[in-house]
């Protein structure tokens, strides 16, 4: 959701927040343009810890993309959300500085993995003081970027999301609304983001892209170097809100946020049997403009998706996701809490993934394998589905590949009609082969709560 926290938690800002959880989507290239479409986002991971698992773990892995925390310089304090409230378009954050940053970029390409930047644009701080890198500033009063004379009339909080001006007007929890209707506004932004793009960026998570209005956010890209860049909006699905994520697809992407909320409730409470036409069958946003996930980081926290305190729930989730050819899927991949506002451990810096709180999601095992798959089975159409009406199903990737997940309370042993061709395979969940005879099936027994992949090109574990 929208990065929307204000310093001062109080219960009206934090019910403020979770209603802010909407934002927007663009046109561009619609789902990240390759053959590898999966971006791991590294929630508050220092841009030297990233550079890292770009080398060991993304680039191997076959993720498209790696998405990096806000960059610019922002308030000072140990919550996560201070990366939400920038103070300056300087690279000079807690995650790293300028240098770092570029080597970071640097490193991933040569890893073969793209950067995406979470990009703050709608918003400044709230409050005053002196930001990460060391620059003064008073709300509505930025020295050398911003003034007063550039923030919207409206200084209240958002309070109505029936109404399309308070939303987009109106300030997010506290923060100072920027006036992108405003050409300085605007090539003040495009300017932070161009220095970006002549970092090397490859593309943009707009963050709380709901509370600007899409044309504002189609003229700030125009005004960049590359005006084809990625580009994926958060806008918030919600019923009967004055402003809708469809309103953002001329853009590029937008994140569609019920993907993950039903998924949930599906995984939780429901069948897995239903899931058969995700997608679009449910009303979603068309697959070639949405941005899927299972969670975010605003998400984990406020409880209206599965987090990894989720166990299997959560792991067959992301599975499915990887699996399913709808929409462009993020993993995220952050740190275990306790505390909703607690910052990362070690200020972002990972020594090694499952210690010091660091959940490494983009690298579980489970997880991890379906990346391949993904990448593999790619442009293929779901065949062969089956499901038990209840919470088994399994379904083919034309002749490329095959997944199953039983979430049953015990183990399934079955027959499946698959569409690849006879040999040998890795079922990639579990490293153990299994064998597709000359009429396309394969035989399988699959744990309570476990899943089988199997893909062309993989027969050996």
């Amino acid at each position: 959701m929208i990065s929307r926290w204000s310093v001062t938690a109080t219960a009206t800002a934090l019910a403020a927040t979770s209603l802010a959880l909407m934002a927007p989507g663009t046109t561009a290239s619609a789902s990240p343009p390759g053959t590898k479409d999966v971006t791991a986002v590294m929630f508050e991971w220092s841009f030297a810890s990233v550079a890292k698992e770009c080398t060991n773990t993304l680039g191997p892995a076959g993720y498209g993309y790696v998405q990096v925390s806000p960059p610019a310089e922002h308030i000072q304090g140990a919550q996560w959300w201070t990366s939400y409230q920038p103070v300056s378009y300087r690279i000079a954050g807690r995650l790293g500085d300028r240098t770092a940053f570029q080597n970071m970029v640097n490193t991933c390409h040569s890893a073969g993995v793209k950067v995406v930047v979470d990009t703050v644009i709608n918003h400044m701080s709230a409050g005053s003081g002196t930001g990460t890198g060391g620059s003064s500033y008073t709300k509505y009063n930025y020295p050398g970027l911003y003034s007063s004379a550039d923030f919207d009339d409206c200084t209240s909080q958002i309070s109505n999301y029936q109404d399309r001006w308070n939303v987009q007007h109106c300030e997010l929890v506290g923060l100072a609304d920027l006036d992108t209707g405003e050409s300085y506004v605007r090539g003040a932004i495009a300017g932070y983001m161009n220095d970006l793009l002549s970092l090397g960026v490859d593309g943009f998570r707009i963050d709380a892209a709901k509370h600007m209005d899409a044309a504002d956010l189609a003229n700030i890209k125009s005004r960049l170097t590359n005006p084809s860049v990625y580009w994926k909006q958060e806008a918030i699905y919600g019923s009967g809100e004055a402003v809708q994520p469809t309103e953002y697809t001329g853009n590029g992407d937008v994140q569609e946020f019920r993907y993950a909320y039903d998924l949930k409730r599906v995984f939780n409470n429901e069948n897995l049997a239903y899931l058969k036409n995700y997608g679009e069958g449910w009303g979603y946003m068309s697959s070639g403009v949405s941005g899927v996930f299972v969670d975010n980081h605003d998400t984990e926290r406020n409880g209206s998706t599965l987090n990894y305190k989720d166990n299997a729930n959560y792991t067959l989730a992301n599975v499915f996701m990887l699996a399913y050819p709808y929409g462009a899927p993020d993993i995220n991949s952050g740190y275990e809490f306790s505390d909703a506002d607690a910052g990362p451990p070690n200020g972002g810096s990972v020594t090694a993934c499952w210690q010091n709180g660091w959940k490494c999601q983009h690298a579980w095992p489970e997880i991890k394998s379906m990346v391949a798959f993904r990448n593999a089975t790619r442009g293929e159409s779901v065949t062969n589905w089956w499901d038990n009406g209840a919470d088994a199903i399994a379904f083919g990737r034309g002749s490329k590949g095959f997944v199953a997940i039983n979430h049953e309370s015990g183990s399934l042993s079955r027959t499946y009609q698959t569409s690849l061709a006879a040999g040998t395979y890795c079922n990639v969940q579990n490293n153990t082969t299994v064998t597709v005879n000359s009429s396309g099936q394969l035989t399988a027994t699959l744990g309570s709560n476990t899943a089988l992949a199997v893909y062309s090109g993989k027969s050996s574990c």
